[in-house]
């Protein structure tokens, strides 16, 4: 993830810019109406907003053209859903775009379409997917923020490997390529942020359990006295 500037075919950038402006666009209203009638909130919606921040910014080299880190956005994506993640995964980018020269504008709807949406929308599902199944709180969160960890660079993947198809083997070639070395520094980093969301979550559980209840993360049974 975090395509570098200038990286990808201009085509795509414009591409991927316009299939993730909707998503930003609408998660703006979403945050509005949020604050307005939830205004109590505003500190969670920037805890959300900080560790994905911080999580992303913490960067292994990987596939030429980009980068390996953990993404910090299925905290926010449980907390408040996926549509809200796409305003703030866009702040996020383009402030890393521009203060720490990582990843760039030309690229920052690639990098937001893998990231603040594919990932979001995957660990809203997930977490939902794995309560249905009666799994524990903990087991929820660390599925959904492993897996949306790991979706997120199957996209980027796919976007390099659209964008850059093998000679000989095409686009399903260059994707197994791409894929394949991500995997070696991203399995790692998302089982280790899945590990650190579970003890966020812990956190918020222990010190403000009621609020967490109000947004329907956790069940009244597992609200602690």
């Amino acid at each position: 993830m975090h395509i570098m500037e200038g990286f990808l075919p201009i085509e795509h950038a414009v591409g991927w810019t316009l299939a993730s402006a909707p998503f930003v666009i609408y998660g703006l209203r979403a945050v509005r109406q949020r604050v307005h009638e939830q205004p109590e909130q505003r500190m969670l919606l920037g805890v959300a907003a900080a560790f994905a921040f911080v999580l992303s910014a913490l960067k292994l080299p990987s596939v030429t053209g980009s980068c390996s880190h953990p993404t910090g956005t299925g905290l926010g994506a449980i907390l408040f859903g996926p549509v809200i993640m796409a305003p703030i995964g866009a702040v996020v980018l383009l402030f890393q775009a521009l203060l720490l020269a990582h990843g760039g504008l030309t690229t920052l709807g690639a990098n937001l379409f893998s990231m603040a949406i594919v990932g979001p929308f995957a660990a809203a599902a997930v977490f939902r997917l794995a309560r249905g199944l009666k799994c524990s709180f903990a087991v929820s969160v660390f599925l959904a923020a492993s897996l949306a960890d790991l979706l997120t660079y199957v996209t980027t993947s796919l976007q390099l490997a659209w964008a850059f198809p093998d000679p000989v083997g095409g686009f399903a070639a260059s994707f197994v390529k791409f894929a394949g070395i991500f995997a070696i520094t991203q399995i790692p980093l998302a089982i280790s942020e899945g590990l650190l969301t579970v003890v966020i979550f812990n956190a918020l559980a222990r010190f403000n359990p009621r609020e967490l209840q109000d947004m329907k993360v956790i069940g009244s049974s597992e609200v602690r006295a």
